[in-house]
Order: C-alpha cells, then structure tokens, then sequence
C-alpha cells in the first residue's frame, strides 16, 4: 500500500492538469469559428499588461479535490489507533481535498496578456489572450471576430 501512494499521488496530479488551455491563444480556432467569415478591424497597441487566466477544470475540480482526499485519508489512517486514527483519516481527507483542489487550480492557470488597442476609428478596446506571442505598446495589430470571440493578431 505504501509503494502505490507515490504513485496514486504523481497519477492525480498529472491529470489535474489535463484542461484545454490552447483555446486561449490568439492563434487557435473553436471548431464553430472555422469556415465563417470573421470581420477585421486594423488598430495600434496602446498598452499590454502580463495577467493570468484561470482555466476551467475539465473535471470540475473531482481529480484535484477527490485525489486529495483520498490521498490525504490513506495518510491520516497511517496515524494513531482507534478513535484517533478515524479522526485522523477524516481530517487528511479533507485536508488533502483542499490541497489537490488548490493545486489543480494552480496547474490550470494560464500566462495571459491583456491587450488594449486603439482602433482606427478611435476606440478602444482590450483583449485577454494567451502569452504565446510578445506584443508591445505602438505595434500596429489585427482585431479579429467580434464580442466573445475577438482575437488579437500581427499585423
């Protein structure tokens, strides 16, 4: 029992980290955007900050939140005897599930720029997307899509 912990715990962690977080490129399509028209607007970069986005678990946080629990009870069962082992066991689980879901959350975040350009025709507007491409301040840049589906690219 002991040599599968390492391994139960390396296995939960791993798939913790399994959200799609590609779709937050600027370079990457949803399968509904493709074969559509996208309008294009022209503009300059005004300002870019460096923000995070926290991707969505596939799992709802059960493979970070569950692992942890389980991992945590089989821990806490290891200690004392009796009642003391019974409470032990229920407060590693739960213990371990708020760890695994803290941690599944820190795998699932994503470096993200926030974007603001100023369009041609005078306004502005800002766009998160994922890091993946370096952009700066007076850089001339497509706007692609429009509302929720707005991607910044080079121009």
């Amino acid at each position: 029992m002991k040599r599968l912990l390492p391994v139960a715990a390396l296995s939960i962690l791993t798939l913790a980290g399994c959200a799609n977080t590609s779709t937050y490129s600027g370079d990457v399509y949803r399968g509904n955007q493709a074969q559509t028209g996208q309008s294009v607007t022209y503009g300059t970069i005004v300002a870019v900050r460096q923000v995070q986005i926290q991707a969505d678990s596939r799992t709802g946080n059960l493979l970070g939140g569950g692992g942890g629990a389980v991992i945590g009870g089989i821990l806490g069962n290891q200690i004392g005897g009796g009642t003391g082992r019974q409470l032990a066991t229920v407060a590693g689980a739960l213990g371990g599930a708020v760890a695994g879901t803290a941690a599944e959350d820190r795998v699932n975040r994503v470096n993200a720029l926030e974007i603001e350009v100023r369009r041609d025709d005078g306004t502005d507007v800002v766009v998160v997307q994922r890091a993946d491409r370096a952009y700066q301040a007076g850089q001339r840049v497509r706007l692609i899509g429009s509302g929720a589906n707005l991607s910044v690219a080079p121009y």
